[in-house]
């Protein structure tokens, strides 16, 4: 690692994303092979592709990660609750749920709350609320925050990526409102070492990203480099 940067391994916080409309089955299989060769955390990917996933990093140390609702989380809560229940029947481990943003931003916070609630107690999974943090302000994303906690997830997770992305702002934010007692996802533009490297410091415990194979190839020219300076 080059000397100005941290000494951190970002492999094993990363989700090697793959949330293209146009992902095929060959690039599941990249996929899912790039995520056990670098040992990320997960792959994760459209619910139409959990279950090849699940064969091809069967016993493999990826888990097989999928979204919900996604993008926009404004499909009915029956539906977000099927799309979860038939997501894990399939093999899924770990599941990124958008929030409804409009409930959110129109005081529905029962609804909201009992929405994200159903689907981490019916499904007995790893659940990461997608906060898409872009689009609130700051009393918004304390509030999300706060409900979706309450809800019971495991992670709270900046954007879908389809707005902007993960900040470092947004994510000292949510560590201060996490205290360390859930994980926090950022996503979303992360796009080099540095961005990466960043996030960790201010807070993210993991790293959703289509990059990671080159934050990791990144890394190891930087340490190539330090090596061949030494």
């Amino acid at each position: 690692m080059a000397a100005n940067q941290p000494d951190i391994d970002i492999a094993p916080l990363i989700e090697h994303a793959l949330l293209i409309p146009t992902a095929t089955p060959q690039q599941v299989q990249q996929w899912c092979e790039e995520a056990e060769r670098y040992k990320f955390a997960t792959v994760c990917l459209y619910p139409v592709h959990v279950r090849q996933a699940v064969e091809l990093l069967h016993n493999k140390k990826p888990k097989v990660c999928t979204v919900i609702g996604f993008p926009s989380g404004a499909t009915t809560s029956t539906v977000k609750l099927y799309e979860a229940q038939e997501a894990v029947e399939n093999g899924a481990e770990e599941l990124d749920v958008v929030i409804n943003l409009g409930w959110l931003k129109t005081g529905k916070t029962k609804e909201l709350h009992r929405e994200i609630a159903e689907i981490c107690s019916e499904t007995g999974k790893i659940v990461k609320a997608i906060l898409e943090t872009a689009l609130l302000t700051e009393a918004e994303k304390r509030l999300a925050a706060e409900i979706c906690m309450d809800a019971g997830v495991a992670f709270l997770k900046t954007s879908t990526g389809w707005s902007t992305g993960a900040t470092v702002a947004d994510v000292k934010l949510l560590r201060e409102l996490t205290r360390g007692n859930i994980g926090i996802k950022a996503s979303g533009g992360i796009r080099t070492l540095e961005q990466a490297l960043d996030l960790v410091m201010a807070g993210a415990t993991r790293l959703g990203t289509s990059k990671g194979p080159d934050l990791i190839r990144e890394r190891d020219n930087l340490e190539k480099e330090v090596i061949g300076n030494g």
